[in-house]
């Protein structure tokens, strides 16, 4: 299977004192706002590592979700948070905190699987950085 999808930025001004817009092809984002304030302070609007968090989360609890009904296992629910960490310039980890509810499975297969879909996963792949794992069974 082979597709592409499209998003846009747009920014207008300088670095700090600029504004700018971020679009999906999808239209989920449409025009949502982003500025220096929204990135390394607090301010209305999305910003990068946001976006990157939210494509890691919803990739990885896909893929996961995947593996287990290979393995035989329905999920009730798969929930995970991505924090992804900026320093000095870069991207230096991104910690997924998972909580999952898994009838019938084993913490240890539970873990596993999971260690096995974060490893796969395509936006995982994508990301030259560290990646770490917290999964809990309900």
């Amino acid at each position: 299977m082979k597709f592409t999808r499209k998003a846009n930025a747009n920014w207008q001004g300088t670095g700090k004192d600029g504004k700018g817009s971020v679009s999906t092809q999808s239209k989920t984002l449409d025009h949502t706002q982003y500025s220096y304030k929204t990135r390394f302070e607090d301010g209305v609007g999305t910003n990068p590592e946001e976006l990157i968090g939210a494509a890691h989360a919803g990739c990885f609890t896909m893929q996961l979700s995947f593996l287990l009904s290979e393995k035989g296992y329905t999920p009730t629910n798969l929930d995970t948070e991505a924090s992804v960490t900026f320093e000095d310039g870069s991207i230096t980890a991104v910690h997924l905190n998972l909580k999952g509810d898994v009838p019938g499975i084993s913490e240890s297969e539970f873990s596993e699987i999971a260690q096995k879909a974060k490893e796969i996963c395509p936006i995982s792949k994508l990301l030259d950085t560290q990646i770490e794992l917290n999964a809990v069974l309900a």
